[in-house]
């Protein structure tokens, strides 16, 4: 387990080391080789489930709320869609520069768009957070929604502004149990000593939407207040159904897809003691093929990870979508790549579940970007096809 723990720990030496290398993603590689499932001969694997919610200009995210409705933020269209479980549609709600939405436990929506404001008689488009109501005089939903608060970037903060807050956005919300929530952001100002932190950065909110801090994490060569290169999705422990025993931690996983990151999904951990709060990087196990035949934390195991979601249903299951490999992955709470295996087979290793490849048919996606789960049912945001697919374990549809 020490040379387990070294092992992760120089490669978080490497992600500061190699944070200046200037690599592109360039033309996309031909992911033929990745396999489709085949259902028939593998004990535990994906199925696509029918209908499909189709018609979308360019879905970036997709949650199941607390309300127990699908949300799909459609940038294409600058509309948030709402549907029951059936997948059938139900209202919409117009969000300007809309990329991502969440719902906090009082089930109002957080949306992640741009506003258009004048500052010294010029026009200016910048980040946004809006707070909606859904829940009215006239009844509850997105047809009697009404915006309630704007968080704009950088006046949360700052009475200051400068042309580059243009160039900066809000990427994903994670919501936690006490309704406060993370926010990653990235831009192009990322000084050590600027006001408010790098613009590359995991920020922290109040319940009521007021900034609290950025995130600095402690490593074991000290505290980093640029941890954070090119966030992207972020999740809490904090997910559907509604419960008493909701966690109420500040935990957190995120994604990067800055180039060269070399651990590009990480768990960040939150303690509390008598100095503070501080932010630690939770050691993932990497190598023991004996329990998987993949983890979480192999180096470069992802190049554009997306969005990233965890299991509320106390599994702690975690899934991650590559818009760049165009997959969807699966990992249990220890990192391990895969599935327990259905009871009865003759090994106790994960079996792994992850799929994906470029296409338009179900098992193939065209840059997914957001990701979701309830009720044993896996949910993405396939922006390059317009469309939300969903798909459910073999084994589960066995148990129905």
């Amino acid at each position: 387990m020490k040379v387990k723990i070294m092992h992760i720990a120089f490669i978080v030496m490497l992600i500061f080391t190699l944070s200046g290398c200037d690599n592109f993603f360039g033309k996309k590689t031909n992911l033929d080789f990745i396999p489709v499932p085949n259902y028939s001969n593998k004990p535990v694997a994906y199925v696509p489930l029918q209908p499909d919610i189709k018609g979308l200009q360019y879905p970036t995210d997709v949650i199941v709320g607390w309300d127990q409705l699908i949300y799909v933020a459609d940038a294409g269209a600058q509309r948030i869609y709402c549907y029951d479980l059936a997948d059938d549609p139900m209202s919409s709600f117009y969000v300007p520069g809309l990329a991502s939405v969440a719902q906090d436990r009082h089930l109002n929506l957080l949306a992640i768009g741009t506003i258009d404001t004048i500052i010294n008689t010029k026009k200016f488009t910048l980040p946004a957070i809006y707070r909606i109501n859904l829940d009215n005089p006239q009844g509850y939903g997105l047809q009697n929604a009404v915006i309630i608060h704007k968080t704009v970037h950088p006046f949360y903060f700052t009475s200051g502004f400068n042309d580059l807050d243009t160039q900066t956005r809000f990427v994903h919300i994670g919501v936690m149990g006490d309704n406060g929530y993370y926010v990653t952001r990235t831009g192009p100002s990322n000084s050590l000593t600027q006001f408010g932190g790098p613009d590359d950065a995991v920020i922290q909110f109040s319940a009521t939407d007021s900034f609290e801090t950025p995130i600095y994490v402690t490593t074991p060569s000290g505290e980093y207040t640029n941890y954070f290169q090119k966030p992207s999705g972020i999740a809490t422990y904090a997910q559907p159904p509604q419960s008493t025993s909701i966690n109420t931690s500040g935990n957190f996983i995120f994604t990067s897809v800055k180039p060269g990151f070399p651990l590009e999904v990480q768990e960040i951990n939150q303690t509390t003691n008598m100095n503070g709060v501080f932010y630690t990087l939770n050691y993932f196990p990497v190598g023991d093929t004996s329990k998987a035949s993949g983890f979480l934390y192999t180096p470069n195991k992802f190049v554009q990870p997306t969005a990233v979601t965890m299991a509320g249903d106390g599994t702690n299951y975690i899934w991650v979508v590559d818009a760049y490999k165009d997959s969807l992955y699966q990992f249990n709470g220890q990192g391990y790549e895969g599935v327990n295996p259905p009871a009865g087979y003759n090994s106790t290793k994960n079996i792994k579940v992850s799929f994906g490849g470029q296409g338009s048919d179900l098992s193939h996606f065209d840059h997914p970007m957001g990701v979701a789960y309830y009720n044993k049912i896996v949910y993405v945001a396939d922006a390059g096809n317009g469309r939300i697919l969903r798909f459910e374990l073999t084994t589960d549809i066995n148990q129905k």
